[in-house]
């Protein structure tokens, strides 16, 4: 099979930058190009994160600065997860990988209308770019071949009790993609927390022995510690490769394809993805969740990147 095309969408962020190596270094896949959006960090912060984790993990492709806020205006950093920078726990290098002159709904435009083929887009951050696009380059519409997210819950969140944050962070952008007609999929927090950063994971990662496994541990042990003081959780979730490790093997999933909308003004609820799995609303299934993790497969991809990338760097 050809490998498929893919932008990735994204807000570095020790998981984005992990889904910036997967997507990089896997046969399967083409990355065209990687696109910024404020949400582990500020839009400044996280593009140059994505600048310098491209130059650690020689990845080659355009990248473009996105938006800087919500689409009514919010912005909030999660320093209480990602640290300052919003990539703490490691030295990264200065980045060597300029930066597009285009804004990233542009960029998406531009690849997205040069490729040959329908081109998929994967979200690991909040869902503003991806909206943007979609409501400015209407004619490009049919040339998408499916929208990935990272984002939402079917069950508890973890920005409110609720909404998960990517969601939260943007819900008229969420909105917007649950809204458009395209092949969704939803990695949220269900099939993510599955995706554990374990002891054995971190054995593996030493074992590897090189620069960039290194530097990869240092970031996962930030994280390990930051979602223990807060989520009570040892073992920290690598969220956002999930949406990546899906594209290579769909059957690193099991998901169901249900309704899926997103609460607008809930005091309580806001940004919370109302995921009927039951199809008591009656409404017609407009999204494939994913709610099971293969882990084994799951790390043997993520690894086996990490080992490439480690190689051409």
């Amino acid at each position: 099979m050809k490998p498929i095309p893919l932008i990735l969408d994204c807000d570095p962020g020790h998981d984005d930058a992990l889904a910036m190596i997967l997507a990089a270094h896997n046969p399967a896949l083409n990355l065209l190009g990687i696109t910024t959006v404020s949400g582990n960090g500020g839009i400044a912060k996280v593009t140059l994160n994505a600048r310098r984790v491209a130059t650690l993990a020689n990845i080659k492709v355009p990248i473009a600065e996105g938006a800087g806020k919500a689409i009514l205006g919010a912005i909030e950093e999660a320093s209480d997860i990602h640290g300052e920078s919003a990539l703490d726990g490691a030295e990264l290098p200065e980045p060597k990988i300029e930066l597009s002159a285009l804004h990233a709904v542009d960029l998406m435009a531009k690849l997205i209308k040069d490729h040959s083929e329908p081109v998929t887009l994967v979200a690991t951050g909040p869902l503003t770019n991806i909206a943007l696009f979609l409501k400015m380059y209407p004619q490009l519409k049919n040339r998408v071949a499916e929208i990935v997210f990272m984002g939402g819950s079917a069950s508890r969140g973890n920005r409110t009790p609720y909404a998960e944050f990517n969601i939260w962070m943007d819900p008229e952008a969420a909105d917007v993609v649950l809204r458009s007609g395209l092949p969704l999929t939803m990695c949220g927090l269900d099939v993510t927390h599955q995706a554990l950063v374990t002891k054995e994971i971190f054995t593996a990662l030493e074992q590897m022995g090189t620069p960039l496994s290194s530097t990869i541990i240092g970031l996962l042990k930030f994280f390990a510690k930051t979602y223990d003081e807060v989520f009570e959780m040892p073992d920290p979730p690598l969220h956002d490769p999930v949406a990546i490790a899906l594209l290579i093997d769909r059957s690193v999933v099991k998901s169901r394809h249900v309704n899926v909308q997103v609460e607008l003004s809930g005091p309580l609820t806001r940004g919370a993805t109302v995921v009927d799995i039951y199809q008591r609303l009656g409404e017609p299934a407009n999204c494939n969740v994913a709610l099971d993790l293969d882990f084994d497969k799951f790390w043997s991809m993520m690894l086996e990147a990490i080992s490439k990338a480690a190689i051409k760097a």
